[in-house]
């Protein structure tokens, strides 16, 4: 019986914690923050070896200088490119993304940023299209692969050699 009661309180107790409610943090009001004038850019269809390029605008909204530390794509047919130097209180700056549009099919990536902003040091981007293969090439018949003649493979080893009369050997 004291067992039951035992655990019975530690349920109550670990239930009574986890009902208290979390305070919110705030952000600091100095430092600097980051918001960006879009979070994803749909490309829609695209045909191969179109324009895989898009832009991504943010601005500093914080009172001080900020510094973009990090900028990676989710896989290497994403490439991103960003400015180096701090983009001052009230400025805003650029993410420059291509996109390798010689990857036929639909397509979801991530560009994640990370920064000095107190309010949000991590942010993820992301990309979105289908790029569809040219219809001229689709439509075109495309010749058979040419297949080798096959031999059978006959195994062969030194002691086989040795022991073959020259007058049993196959002439062609």
């Amino acid at each position: 019986m004291k067992k039951f009661a035992l655990i019975c309180m530690f349920a109550a107790l670990a239930f009574g914690v986890s009902a208290q409610e979390v305070e919110k943090k705030e952000a600091p009001a100095n430092g600097a923050k980051i918001r960006f004038e879009q979070m994803e850019h749909q490309y829609g269809v695209i045909q191969k070896g179109g324009n895989g390029d898009c832009q991504f605008v943010f601005w500093n909204d914080g009172n001080e200088p900020l510094i973009l530390q990090n900028v990676k794509a989710s896989c290497g047919c994403t490439t991103p490119k960003y400015s180096q130097k701090p983009v001052m209180p009230g400025e805003k700056g650029f993410i420059d993304v291509h996109y390798n549009t010689n990857n036929v099919g639909g397509f979801s990536k991530t560009v994640t940023v990370t920064s000095n902003a107190v309010d949000n040091p991590r942010v993820v981007l992301r990309i979105k299209g289908n790029v569809k293969a040219d219809a001229a090439k689709e439509a075109a018949p495309q010749a058979a692969p040419q297949v080798k003649e096959k031999r059978a493979a006959v195994p062969v080893s030194d002691k086989d050699i040795k022991h073959v009369e020259p007058s049993k050997l196959e002439k062609k």
